[in-house]
């Protein structure tokens, strides 16, 4: 089963918890969750430690976890901490089919 998750606002300490539940709760055994991160307009440390925990989740539930348009501020912090291959990221499927 594949499920996607928008995130808008902020992904930080702030919010991390809530966002934690909402994402554990969507994600389904040898699922894929879809995370669309292209309305993110603040990502702090605690975001990127629930990506990672989530992407860990995913994979241990035989899942896996796909960003979807990371915004400027979510692309900057992975590529800072050097985790832009760590992640499955794409363009949304609207504009890989006219790419």
């Amino acid at each position: 089963m594949n499920t996607t998750i928008a995130i808008e606002g902020e992904l930080t300490v702030f919010t991390a918890h809530e966002t934690k539940t909402r994402l554990l709760g969507a994600m389904s055994p040898q699922g894929e969750l879809t995370v669309e991160l292209g309305d993110v307009s603040e990502f702090d440390g605690a975001g990127l430690q629930l990506l990672l925990a989530t992407h860990h989740e995913a994979a241990r539930r035989g899942g896996a976890l796909r960003l979807v348009s990371p915004s400027s501020h979510v692309s900057a912090v992975l590529q800072l901490a050097g985790l832009t291959d760590h992640f499955d990221i794409s363009a949304p499927e609207a504009e890989e089919a006219t790419s």
